[in-house]
């Protein structure tokens, strides 16, 4: 890692933005997982200064700049597609961001909103990861996990969502991340 990397990842707090978990395990030299990195709230570039954003225009920020929200996700994530196609039955469904983690060799469904998490939104998204699961992945690569980037948290709704696969995190707009 190079200075001018490791000055920003102290400019944007990288650190301070991970759980007092993670922040052990790093101390401890434990093993961590996928999700021990995603940073809360999670910066995304807001280049335009919206006021208000809808699901679209904070998709259009993200992929403005990819590059920094893949590394908000932490190391190994890969962009596939954005609005990734799907069938299920009849219907056409569009993901938002299908990603790979090299790292942990898996598929990553990520979904976006400008609400608070809601239990629709962990319904939706396992719905997404089983089918990546049971049409899109190989034998030999872990199981597809789901992030949901939100306005508001809601440990609730996760905590009785019986997936430990799916991961929420807040969003917060910065002028410069």
């Amino acid at each position: 890692m190079g200075v001018r990397e490791l000055r920003n990842k102290i400019k944007n707090k990288e650190y301070e933005r991970l759980d007092d978990k993670t922040k052990n395990k790093l101390i401890t030299k434990e093993k961590t997982k996928i999700n021990d990195f995603i940073k809360n709230p999670i910066l995304i570039k807001n280049s335009y200064n919206y006021e208000k954003i809808s699901e679209s225009i904070l998709k259009k920020l993200i992929l403005e700049d990819l590059e920094n929200f893949l590394t908000e996700l932490g190391d190994g994530f890969a962009f596939i597609k954005n609005e990734y196609k799907i069938k299920i039955g009849g219907d056409y469904n569009y993901i938002d961001l299908l990603l790979f983690n090299i790292k942990f060799n898996c598929y990553v469904v990520v979904e976006s909103k400008v609400t608070a998490l809601k239990k629709e939104h962990i319904g939706q998204i396992q719905v997404y990861m089983n089918y990546i699961d049971k049409n899109i992945k190989s034998i030999y690569q872990d199981k597809t996990i789901g992030i949901i980037i939100c306005k508001k948290g809601n440990s609730f709704v996760l905590e009785y969502s019986s997936d430990e696969r799916i991961y929420e995190t807040v969003y917060k707009l910065g002028s410069e991340v």
